[in-house]
């Protein structure tokens, strides 16, 4: 892992989260436990600190809950339909819901 981080650009924006979590059968838990864990996970391999999100958008999607998605890119159908616990991620700088004074 460290030689890793030596070779990798790690940005320095601030940056949005989206997490899709496709669990295998209804969840016990709150999905809000699973957040942390992965913030922090990606920590020195995406971004450097995890102060860089603003935005963090989190959603369980349980079987037998139906779900509609007004677009889909390939990654998250792919996601959506592959044999479960599935989790998507996505990070990426498109802040355009905020403006800065």
């Amino acid at each position: 892992m460290k030689t890793l981080r030596d070779f990798v650009f790690i940005d320095h924006r601030p940056l949005a989260a989206t997490i899709f979590y496709f669990p295998p059968t209804e969840m016990d838990g709150d999905v809000d436990n699973i957040v942390k864990l992965i913030l922090d996970g990606m920590i020195a391999i995406i971004y450097p600190n995890d102060r860089l999100l603003e935005r963090v958008i989190v959603q369980k999607f349980e079987p037998r809950v139906v779900s509609i998605f007004n677009s889909l890119t390939s990654t998250l159908e792919e996601a959506a339909g592959a044999i479960r616990p599935v989790i998507y991620i996505r990070i990426d700088d498109d802040l355009s819901w905020r403006e800065v004074s």
